[in-house]
């Protein structure tokens, strides 16, 4: 079966680069969304204490992540039951669902284009898109800033991670990790509103992302070597960095990016009008400008293939011991 999923995952992949994410198609990750905000409405109608919030918490990533996996797995298996052939291509295209490479590229360039004409209200409109923080007083730093800190940030979490389960566990795997992320961007935050009903939300994604994590920054640091950028500078801000960073899992990426694109990432941000700073990730040796994106988007590319590649051949050889 693990061969089955292995060739879910290369197919998966090859179905984003080429059509991302159709909007006239149902996305999966829509409909995870509604569920989650329903039954966040329903635990605060409940419950306004501390350990209820909490509690209620814990329910919704446990109905949230168990019905994603049991839906997608009964999906696959009436599948398996008309024809191996629509199991295949099924399984190809819900793994392609949970990774989100072309769109997040798609996204930061649009971003470069606007602040390269120098429209830089559509662009913080743009950028407030798949940021959480505040972006209305943000200059062109910042703007570039924060999209390749996002960019870095979701090679692990919209592109290594959901291949790293596909790979370990099929369409359902992938799709139960993808519940975990999504749960983690709508609860996770760690302000008063979420701080107790998100804590298990923000808890089982960092221990989800925590082995991909890692892959990514491996994959980054060679993605950074075969096209020519500073691979030592990047192994150098990983090793320095990383730790500082809020979340266990982002910092790698996020460091080994800066290091590698000669760029500082981190510093003040503002979420709902509240200043926090974050640790500063790299060395500012460039000035951050509209280009730091589309290198940014570059490595992107670049680590997804090489993580598309690599994370199969190695699941195969994982395979090959374990039976032998």
């Amino acid at each position: 079966m693990m061969h089955v999923f292995l060739i879910h995952t290369l197919m998966g992949f090859i179905i984003d680069l080429l059509v991302g994410d159709p909007p006239r198609l149902p996305h999966p990750v829509v409909f995870i969304g509604r569920g989650i905000a329903r039954l966040e409405k329903l635990a605060r109608c409940i419950t306004s204490s501390p350990g209820g919030l909490k509690a209620a918490g814990v329910g919704i990533v446990i109905a949230i992540v168990t019905f994603s996996f049991g839906i997608t797995s009964l999906i696959m298996w009436a599948a398996w039951q008309v024809s191996y052939y629509i199991y295949l291509l099924l399984g190809a295209w819900i793994v392609s669902t949970t990774v989100a490479a072309r769109g997040l590229a798609e996204a930061a360039g649009a971003i470069r284009q606007l602040i390269s004409e120098g429209d830089k209200n559509a662009a913080r409109q743009q950028v407030g898109w798949i940021v959480g923080r505040d972006t209305k007083t943000m200059d062109r730093g910042q703007m570039v800033r924060a999209t390749v800190e996002t960019v870095a940030e979701n090679i692990n979490d919209a592109v290594v991670a959901p291949l790293f389960y596909a790979c370990i566990g099929g369409p359902a795997l992938a799709m139960a990790y993808r519940a975990v992320n999504t749960l983690d961007s709508m609860l996770g935050y760690k302000n008063d509103q979420y701080l107790y009903l998100g804590w298990a939300a923000a808890r089982l994604d960092d221990l989800a992302g925590y082995i991909p994590a890692r892959l990514t920054g491996l994959v980054l640091l060679l993605a950074a070597w075969l096209s020519g950028r500073d691979w030592r500078r990047a192994i150098r801000a990983w090793r320095r960095d990383a730790a500082r960073h809020p979340s266990p899992n982002s910092g790698i990426p996020e460091s080994a990016m800066a290091g590698a694109i000669h760029v500082r990432l981190g510093g003040h941000n503002v979420y709902s009008g509240v200043a926090s700073f974050r640790h500063y990730m790299g060395d500012p040796l460039e000035d951050l400008r509209p280009d730091h994106i589309a290198r940014a988007v570059d490595m992107l590319y670049l680590a997804s293939v090489l993580a598309a590649l690599c994370l199969p051949v190695l699941a195969w050889i994982a395979l090959k011991l374990l039976q032998n």
